[in-house]
């Protein structure tokens, strides 16, 4: 039951991320409609901005849910100690992600720095952990070792997103104040179109990261 249980957990990761992504994918088309009103177009920002909260909090809940079932499965031998501040970190990263999603950018300089220096804690912990599974240097399975290579890699493609999308912020605050013109419709349609390679790029990593917990080579 305990291992069933963990299993659905963690199937439901790569479903909420990715139907989180396509949501978000799918409203970004409404907020580049010039056809649309600036208060659609506000609207679609919002809600765009809600969904996406799923991709992220499944990014962060996998490694926790991943790293619980390698070791309910014996795929990894490890002390409990270990699980459990795994999974501490995890709610304390999840804690920190929602409260920036929802101070909307207003305060809370420390909350966006921690969560930043989790990410890159995170991303360097993966990669060192899965090139030394791949170079032999520690006794953890290959395909665990490739999962936690492709989670890195998705941490790291949605750093590079964020920073793609730091003028967004100008271009949506002139649309609303001087209503929508050519330039603020360019400007916003370059962003969103900037992003999407490396979302598309997340949603390849997602699939065959499902495909290596599905087929467990070793």
């Amino acid at each position: 039951m305990e291992i069933a249980l963990l299993t659905l957990l963690h199937i439901l990761i790569p479903v909420y991320w990715l139907g989180g992504d396509l949501g978000a994918f799918y409203g970004s088309s409404f907020l580049v409609d010039p056809k649309r009103s600036v208060p659609e177009r506000m609207l679609a920002l919002k809600i765009l901005n809600n969904v996406d909260m799923a991709p992220r909090t499944s990014l962060i809940l996998a490694l926790p849910t991943g790293f619980t079932l390698a070791v309910a499965k014996s795929w990894l031998d490890t002390s409990p100690l270990l699980v459990a501040g795994i999974w501490l970190v995890a709610i304390v990263w999840l804690a920190l992600a929602w409260a920036v999603h929802l101070r909307h950018g207003v305060g809370g300089g420390w909350t966006k720095t921690l969560d930043l220096s989790i990410r890159y804690l995170v991303l360097i912990g993966l990669l060192i952990t899965g090139a030394a599974c791949l170079t032999g240097s520690m006794d953890i399975p290959m395909f665990i070792g490739l999962k936690m290579i492709a989670l890195a890699i998705c941490i790291f493609m949605g750093l590079i997103i964020r920073r793609m999308l730091a003028p967004l912020g100008t271009a949506i605050a002139g649309m609303v104040a001087d209503g929508p013109t050519q330039q603020t419709d360019q400007a916003i349609a370059k962003v969103i179109s900037k992003t999407r390679p490396a979302v598309l790029m997340i949603w390849v990593l997602v699939l065959a990261a499902s495909y290596l917990g599905i087929a467990t080579p070793l």
